[in-house]
């Protein structure tokens, strides 16, 4: 594995350079695979518009890279703590929906979301007996409803 994470690194570290943007990777092993952490003084391009640069660089390595990882791992892209932060946020959000579905018996649908976002909410709520997560809709319109399990 480590091997397949120096490649990703390195390619990116490639990418960085041809785009003149001043960043470093380095990597951290994490129990689901490693973790491509970014530095520099342009890490906040990597942030903006919610982390879209950072998941569509995620996408890239996964793709290029991730079939060589053992079954189950992934190359997960970072900068400056921002996916710790942001599955926080979406692990209170889902706490928050769980609340009003129970509160209400309506069900609570988010906004549209990525896969990555879509899976925390799941996971978040999935040892909740009396709640059933769904994801509806297409493509990038994909969002995710929290109801009540029909009893």
């Amino acid at each position: 594995m480590d091997d397949t994470c120096d490649k990703a690194a390195a390619f990116l570290g490639t990418v960085f350079e041809g785009a003149e943007l001043s960043l470093e990777v380095s990597l951290k092993e994490s129990r689901d695979g490693c973790i491509l952490d970014f530095r520099g003084q342009d890490a906040e391009i990597l942030q903006a518009a919610g982390g879209e640069l950072l998941e569509a660089l995620q996408h890239l390595v996964n793709q290029a890279f991730g079939r060589d990882l053992p079954r189950g791992q992934r190359l997960v892209c970072d900068v400056h703590g921002f996916r710790a932060t942001r599955e926080a946020e979406l692990r209170a959000m889902a706490q928050h929906a769980a609340d009003r579905v129970r509160a209400t018996g309506l069900a609570f649908v988010f906004g549209p979301m990525n896969s990555n976002e879509r899976r925390i909410i799941h996971m978040t709520l999935a040892d909740n007996p009396d709640l059933f997560t769904e994801s509806i809709g297409e493509a990038a319109g994909r969002r995710l409803r929290v109801s009540l399990k029909d009893t």
